[in-house]
């Protein structure tokens, strides 16, 4: 740019004149200047850096383009191709609605303005595009003390224009990506919903992870080139701008541990720090039937036998499911939606007052779809044009929506503290989708010839319908994105659940604290305990194994433990309920027949409990490891701080199993501590092993059929006495 204006200058000063030997230019001056046009041609450069990560980006031929990535924590400079990396790309068109037409702008597209904003974090570039009247700013930050870098794009319209899809990030780097493969954007596929929205991509070789930081964001690798957008879909006037979600790179010391990188930027960016969560949940107790007296009575005997009478903590909450709501087809909600029904207070007074009396708080099912008990209310709020689909409502821009969201609001500064938002775009079984919702806020494509299509059309599930399904998850997820933040601010220790019919991505956690597992049913079915076990932790390892998705573990709901008779033995159901306990999420829900336990149950819950509240500090690097459960084969989980961890071990065979293991940094120990001890709640956990391990020593156990084990390392030697307590209290059989 510099050698251009030199040029120009040049040519058009009367230095140059040949009418005048006066004002001819020196000779000296000439040679001067060849000379310098050399290094005026070179393409400026930028460099933001760190300890962790140098990114340079140059003006090349008036584009922007990334010229260099290096990892400094691994010390390994990325390969990539900057000319044919096209820095981001966005998709534009006339709009959504017509079939042909859309082109795609990159960088090269756009020319170079200037720099805007150079300091040791930020970099700001503005660029424009003068046949498609866009104005166009890049964004990079860097903070000095961060492993990931952030990157987005400010687009101002000077005509009207459609945005069809926002690529934040588009670079060709030959390693890279993408574990993720699902695509299964479902209306009617029971146990087979995985959009693969909001995935990461990663590098294999040099340590980077990459996304956007956005739920329904749509992260792909095509031809080693990462591209890191999302659906966008809608219309711009002229003179509107808009800034694109951010995207993120960040780097890992080993390439071997890129996951253990990227969780652990999860949990720097979570809207609220992760937390044990314990609670009580009406459901199993009395399904729909629950009422003021019975949720009084078993916050009552809940908090007396675990926290009054065996030292439990507190609870945090106590939850009111589904069954409050005044939601049957002669329900009015055209002044406020999500009523109290009779068997409440308008005002939850007395729930209120039960739960403070056992030093807790209160918590609600409700459904931002108008699923499972909501279902009866959707007809009437049909013919008040508030935003139905065919069975639920729509989580786009509807007045149903605005109105939820002051409900949630004001149920949130009346003091209830847990919310789990059940049926969002549907259930295990069947997903709705908005095909028409113009007037909402979702793009529309008639062109697909599908406007007279149910919301839930099994002829949906083809992939070539995909982009329009996309277009309403992302409006429904930013619609959910909105309120949850709003309820953030009015209570920043609000705790939020997104459970049946939501979607894995950990870009969640910005916005919530947990999200259901997904293709899993509410309760674990099976013949005993470990036919349970194995079939939760089956949809644990398809997730994690299977799948590879990267989702928290720490923040999975899997509606688990249950505890519902008092018909098997003591030691059966201790040992299921620290297997539950050990897979490592902080969202503990307990689904009880509150009056129909024994006090050996209560002793139980008890010290399961006390255990989790004790080893929850390892829970932010929570894991599966072993094989598959339903394949017969041993597995377990762990989770480990620098200096200790547990380990649970379970054969679900018929017959005995050897299993081995390392304590090392692949199996989720942090390199440094030098010697554990090792205990366990469990009688015979130890059995044949050492009372002492260090990092990198190996373990041997020799399984019995269905055998569970937990293993506690601590740096000094543990003592378990108040657990041990509860096991010897009562007799250990039914």
């Amino acid at each position: 740019m510099e050698a251009i204006m030199l040029i120009s200058y040049l040519t058009h000063n009367t230095m140059f004149s040949t009418t005048s030997p006066k004002n001819k230019i020196p000779r000296s001056f000439i040679l001067c200047v060849l000379v310098m046009m050399p290094s005026l041609l070179i393409a400026k450069s930028y460099t933001l850096e760190n300890s962790s990560i140098k990114r340079v980006i140059s003006v090349e031929n008036e584009s922007l383009v990334t010229q260099e990535i290096t990892n400094k924590k691994a010390g390994i400079k990325l390969d990539l191709d900057s000319k044919l990396s096209d820095e981001f790309k966005l998709r534009v068109s006339k709009g959504t609605e017509f079939s042909a037409g859309d082109i795609t702008l990159t960088s090269r597209d756009f020319k170079f303005v200037k720099a805007l904003e150079q300091t040791k974090e930020k970099l700001s570039f503005l660029l424009v595009n003068a046949s498609h009247g866009l104005e166009l700013t890049v964004h990079y930050q860097l903070k000095a003390e961060d492993f990931y870098m952030r990157k987005q794009l400010n687009l101002k319209c000077n005509q009207p224009i459609c945005i069809e899809r926002i690529d934040v990030e588009v670079i060709k780097v030959s390693d890279a990506h993408q574990p993720y493969q699902h695509k299964a954007i479902t209306a009617q596929a029971p146990s087979n919903w995985r959009p693969g929205l909001g995935q990461p991509l990663f590098t294999t070789s040099s340590a980077t992870f990459w996304g956007v930081e956005f739920p329904a964001s749509v992260n792909l690798v095509k031809e080693h080139t990462i591209h890191c957008g999302y659906l966008f879909g809608h219309k711009l006037k002229a003179g509107q701008s808009i800034s694109s979600y951010k995207s993120v790179m960040g780097v890992s010391d080993d390439p071997a541990y890129n996951s253990d990188a990227f969780y652990a930027y999860i949990n720097e960016i979570r809207a609220r720090p992760l937390r044990l969560q314990t609670q009580y949940n009406t459901w199993f107790d009395y399904g729909s039937g629950v009422s003021n007296t019975t949720f009084a009575k078993s916050v009552k005997k809940v908090n007396d036998e675990l926290v009054v009478k065996r030292g439990v903590t507190p609870l945090k909450a106590y939850v009111i499911d589904d069954g409050w709501q005044d939601s049957n087809k002669h329900s009015d909600w055209s002044d406020m939606v999500w009523k109290v029904n009779g068997k409440f207070n308008k005002d939850f007074k007395v729930s209120f007052d039960s739960v403070k009396q056992a030093k807790s708080s209160l918590g609600l099912w409700l459904s931002p779809g108008c699923n499972f008990g909501a279902r009866g209310v959707v007809g009437t709020l049909r013919k008040q044009k508030m935003g139905a689909l065919q069975t639920y409502m729509s989580l786009a821009r509807t007045k149903y929506m605005d109105m939820l969201e002051t409900r949630m609001l004001n149920l949130t500064k009346a003091g209830v503290t847990y919310f789990k938002l059940d049926g969002t775009f549907g259930h295990l079984n069947t997903r709705e989708f908005d095909l028409n919702g113009k007037d909402r806020g979702v793009p529309t494509m008639p062109q697909l010839g599908i406007e007279d299509w149910r919301s839930d059309d099994k002829r949906l599930n083809d992939a070539k319908y995909d982009e329009l399904k996309t277009y309403y998850l992302n409006v429904g997820s930013e619609r959910m994105m909105e309120i949850f933040d709003k309820m953030h601010r009015v209570n920043p220790e609000v705790y939020i659940v997104i459970s049946n019919g939501a979607y894995l991505s950990p870009w969640w956690m910005m916005h919530c604290d947990a999200v259901w597992m997904i293709n899993a049913g509410d309760a674990a079915g099976g013949s005993d305990r470990t036919a349970e076990l194995v079939y939760r932790d089956d949809v644990y390892h398809s997730i994690y194994e299977t799948d590879h998705t990267h989702f928290p573990m720490n923040s999975l709901f899997n509606h688990e433990p249950k505890k519902v008779k008092s018909k098997e033995t003591k030691e059966t159901f201790r040992n299921y309920l620290y297997m539950n306990m050990s897979r490592g999420t902080g969202f503990v829900e307990l689904y009880l027949k509150t009056f129909k336990l024994k006090e050996y149950d209560w002793d139980v819950l008890a010290e399961g409990l006390l255990w989790v509240e004790d080893v929850f500090p390892t829970f932010a690097r929570s894991r599966m490891h072993g094989g598959r459960p339903k394949s017969g084969a041993v597995y377990g989980y762990t989770a480990w701080t620098q200096n200790r961890g547990y380990i649970s071990i379970h054969n679900p065979a018929a017959t005995a199993q050897e299993y081995t293991l390392t304590l090392d940094r692949k199996f989720g120990l942090i390199p440094g501590t030098k010697t554990y001890h090792l205990s366990s709640p469990l009688t015979n956990s130890t059995a044949g092993l050492k009372k002492t391990y260090r990092y990198g020593d190996t373990i041997t156990l020799n399984l019995r059929s269905k055998e569970i084990r937990i293993l506690n390392f601590d740096p000094i030697a543990r003592d378990w006495s108040k657990l041990k307590a509860l096991q010897s209290r009562t007799k250990e059989d039914i």
